[in-house]
């Protein structure tokens, strides 16, 4: 699978890259084995690039995650995983942590910390269930209401880490893009992690993120191609940032389901090579909570998706006109085919 580097960090992402919330039972559960067979069947696609966050099943997901890696060639593969939340031991708790959307037991609560030493103990714990000495990517995870913390001491704090080899890369995953686009133009991070903002449904991230990642020579994760849902199955009470999608944006996300399969495509194959089109970004990141959906991602991403389909999106409204779309072509996941010998 194709990679890219992000900045000039070395760290390099496959096109697809393996978001590791479903394995941390976001919403329902997953066993260890389904997360195990998961995890094998990304590797055995190329995959390479795998993020993760102590969020994702109070600590489930890294732990599962660090297991599938455990033997691998350490320099095959990049991790991510991010800090903000530390991980409280909660023994009074009981009950289940499917308020904040994982079917998990609540042995923990989480507490907002971007402070430096918060987000250095996050790294540490981070790095003992992962079962490693060092990630490739640490992400701010969604300083919304944290910035200016996140700016004057969690920053300093990882990039020291960065000079130490702790860490390779230093970002932030957000589901905004004020933020994202402050720490570019004022910080030295590598990456950002843009969920949902940059998608065939919506390209907010074209007003600031992307043009100042690009111009700075950074890298751009997009995750949520799929706007919580609504893009994978269109329908009444799919799914739009986490809640029923409005009439007016389910609409949307209907007629650009006809455009697509007017061409044969399927729209969530659509949305999933959408993001290639910006020189900015480096990976796609997609969930999975079984073999059958990695594989069912990587078929999505081979599919190809004709210069016809962007052009009548265009023609419609659906796209402005200078939205920079994918080419046809190898897709950002695949190499590209071999050279025919002289």
């Amino acid at each position: 699978m194709r990679t890219t580097a992000l900045g000039g960090s070395g760290v390099r992402v496959t096109g697809l890259a393996f978001g590791a919330a479903g394995i941390g039972n976001l919403y329902r559960p997953v066993t260890d084995e389904a997360a195990a067979a998961t995890l094998e069947a990304a590797w055995d696609a190329g995959i390479r690039a795998f993020d993760t966050a102590p969020h994702y099943g109070l600590g489930l997901s890294e732990r599962r995650l660090g297991a599938a890696l455990r033997g691998r060639p350490r320099e095959a593969y990049t991790v991510s995983t991010k800090v903000g939340r530390l991980l409280v031991p909660d023994d009074g708790g009981g009950g289940d942590d499917l308020a904040n959307g994982f079917a998990v037991p609540a042995t923990h609560r989480r507490v907002w910390d971007f402070s430096a030493d918060g987000v250095l103990r996050s790294l540490e714990a981070s790095l003992a269930r992962l079962g490693l000495d060092r990630v490739d990517m640490v992400l701010l995870h969604d300083p919304d209401d944290h910035a200016d913390q996140a700016l004057r001491e969690a920053y300093p704090a990882l990039e020291r880490r960065r000079g130490e080899g702790v860490v390779g890369a230093i970002g932030i995953g957000m589901n905004q893009c004020a933020v994202p686009a402050r720490f570019l133009r004022e910080t030295d991070i590598d990456v950002v992690l843009l969920a949902g903002r940059y998608t065939l449904l919506e390209q907010e991230g074209l007003a600031d993120v992307l043009p100042a990642a690009a111009a700075r020579g950074r890298g751009v994760l997009i995750g949520g191609v799929f706007n919580s849902g609504l893009l994978a199955d269109p329908r009444p009470g799919a799914a739009y940032d986490y809640a029923p999608a409005p009439e007016a944006v389910l609409d949307r996300a209907l007629r650009l389901k006809a455009v697509t399969e007017r061409h044969g495509v399927p729209l969530r194959a659509a949305a999933l090579r959408f993001p290639f089109g910006h020189p900015a970004v480096a990976a796609v990141l997609t969930g999975a909570r079984s073999a059958d959906e990695v594989r069912d991602a990587v078929d999505l991403l081979r599919c190809a998706v004709p210069d016809a389909v962007w052009d009548d999106l265009r023609a419609e409204g659906l796209l402005d006109h200078d939205t920079p779309v994918p080419t046809l072509g190898p897709a950002a996941g695949q190499a590209p085919p071999p050279k025919e010998p002289r």
